[in-house]
């Protein structure tokens, strides 16, 4: 998996659904603003020449956001 540097406001819809999730109160919307953004990233990076895998940004924003790297 590549090492991708993810945008600030991508971090913050994933954060924001993993406290949804961790509530019981995801919603729809969110699932799909997190997805959307997740396509748009991908879409921007392909056309700017560095294709990437969505598999592979969605796999790093949740690693991301959801686990805390080891000290």
């Amino acid at each position: 998996m590549a090492d991708t540097e993810h945008p600030d406001d991508l971090i913050a819809l994933e954060r924001s659904a993993w406290e949804q999730i961790q509530a019981g109160t995801l919603t729809v919307e969110t699932a799909l603003a997190v997805r959307d953004g997740i396509d748009k990233f991908v879409a921007d990076r392909k056309a700017a020449g560095n294709e990437v895998r969505r598999m592979d940004i969605e796999f790093g924003l949740k690693r991301l956001v959801r686990y805390k790297p080891a000290a």
